[in-house]
């Protein structure tokens, strides 16, 4: 079962197309009185979940998906404002008129990297829309400082920048391998693909928002139950990330480890993500 709204009718056509789960792209799978909310990170789409969500929407869970307004799924390139999009806050707020817009509240959140922090900050603006948050390879701050590692140097994000604008084809062909496990191929030309999709000015001003901001401290104001999952080897969000987090949310938080390379557990390791998320749900999903 899929609608793009619930309640949408044919006559609403013309006010729907109006409406940003429209520009978004966002439409439900499943149906249940459990909502889970999939949000995808950089360079990506919403397919970027299509080997986890068939286990969920068969289990009687409404599962919703949508693009971000960076994505080059979405129609109207206008919808993606550089100024706008310069700090996480206007995605969360993005979200938030999102559920509301679409009635839903109560929600489980899966988002990853950046929709991580996302999320959060979401919740902390509205907690009641979130049962709980599910944190995929996600973190508050990329650059290391004297306290706190969080994977790159000033001079690693720089040099990243520098190679978006000037050698886009070939940063992608390395960062995609640096960041998806090398010996899955399939992954690996599906994230590189997606990140072809997207023009040159909005990855490299994404990536500036990405990459410079610094979350950790709403770390402390972020009540919603929380469940952290990391990769094994993440050469974007170290294990050291996780840890940090784990330690820094106020809510009650759980980690969980699946072990696999790379940044994308989603492409490379589903079946495990399956399996930790079925215990956050707490129901058994059989492998098919």
């Amino acid at each position: 079962m899929e609608q793009l709204l619930p309640n949408t009718k044919p006559n609403m056509l013309e006010q729907h197309e109006n409406l940003l789960s429209s520009h978004l792209n966002a439409r439900i799978q499943g149906s249940g009185t459990e909502t889970i909310v999939f949000a995808h990170g950089y360079g990506t789409d919403q397919s970027i979940w299509d080997k986890i969500t068939p286990y969920f929407s068969e289990k009687s869970y409404k599962i919703v998906l949508f693009d971000w307004a960076f994505s080059a799924c979405v129609k109207d390139e206008n919808l993606y404002d550089p100024l706008k999009y310069c700090s996480l806050e206007a995605f969360a707020d993005d979200l938030i008129s999102l559920l509301d817009e679409m009635e839903l509240k109560d929600v489980t959140f899966v988002g990853h990297s950046m929709s991580g922090m996302i999320g959060c900050l979401a919740s902390i603006k509205r907690p009641q829309l979130f049962k709980r948050l599910v944190l995929l390879c996600a973190s508050p701050r990329y650059i290391n400082t004297d306290d706190y590692e969080g994977g790159f140097a000033s001079s690693d994000i720089e040099n990243l920048f520098e190679n978006i604008e000037s050698n886009y084809e070939n940063w992608i062909f390395a960062f995609s391998l640096n960041v998806v496990d090398p010996n899955d191929e399939s992954s690996v030309n599906k994230f590189r693909e997606s990140l072809k999709r997207m023009k040159n000015e909005v990855s490299l001003s994404l990536a500036k928002t990405v990459f410079c901001s610094d979350y950790r401290n709403i770390l402390e104001k972020v009540e919603t139950p929380c469940t952290i999952i990391q990769t094994s080897s993440d050469m974007a969000v170290p294990y050291s990330v996780a840890l940090y987090m784990e330690k820094k949310i106020k809510g009650k938080v759980t980690l969980e480890v699946i072990d696999t390379f790379g940044h994308f557990p989603q492409l490379t390791a589903p079946l495990q993500l399956v399996d930790v998320l079925k215990g956050v749900l707490g129901f058994e999903i059989s492998h098919v």
